[in-house]
């Protein structure tokens, strides 16, 4: 198997894995995402469907193009899940009203605010691991598998 063939597998499987992970915390698990933890999840989805296409299109030069825009889409997902960690470990504020502190106002508007506010915080990770939470482990792996990727692919 060649390294372009390796390096397309391996893009494939880590997201797929990872979605598989978080599909299933969530499905058999019982923990539901807050918004920041699907913005994850959408360049997973894109790596998937752009690895996908790197099988079916001639390796040079589209097939490169596809797979190195498949692994551009796990390191962003595994920098998404940095800014989340850190919101999570209180190293920086949300940008997500799942994570912002009330607004000042009347008691109806804070009322209003409360109604609105989605039941999963984004700043609160639901299950840890030794102390590193399901966004610090997706940016850990994508960032990390996506590197390794890179470095199996540049090989060839």
């Amino acid at each position: 198997m060649t390294r372009f063939a390796q390096a397309r597998l391996a893009t494939l499987l880590l997201p797929a894995a990872l979605m598989a992970g978080a599909l299933g915390s969530q499905y058999i698990g019982g923990l539901f995402p807050c918004e920041m933890c699907h913005w994850q999840r959408w360049p997973h989805y894109a790596a998937i469907v752009l690895a996908l296409a790197a099988f079916v299109v001639p390796e040079k030069p589209l097939g490169r193009a596809v797979l190195a825009l498949a692994i551009a889409a796990i390191l962003t997902s595994g920098a998404i899940a940095v800014f989340h960690a850190g919101v999570e470990y209180h190293w920086w504020a949300g940008i997500t009203r799942c994570s912002a502190p009330p607004a000042a106002g009347s008691s109806a508007d804070l009322l209003a605010e409360i109604m609105a506010t989605p039941m999963i915080q984004c700043d609160v990770p639901q299950w840890t691991l030794f102390g590193i939470s399901l966004a610090g482990f997706n940016a850990l792996f994508s960032i990390i598998g996506g590197l390794a990727i890179i470095g199996l692919w540049r090989r060839a």
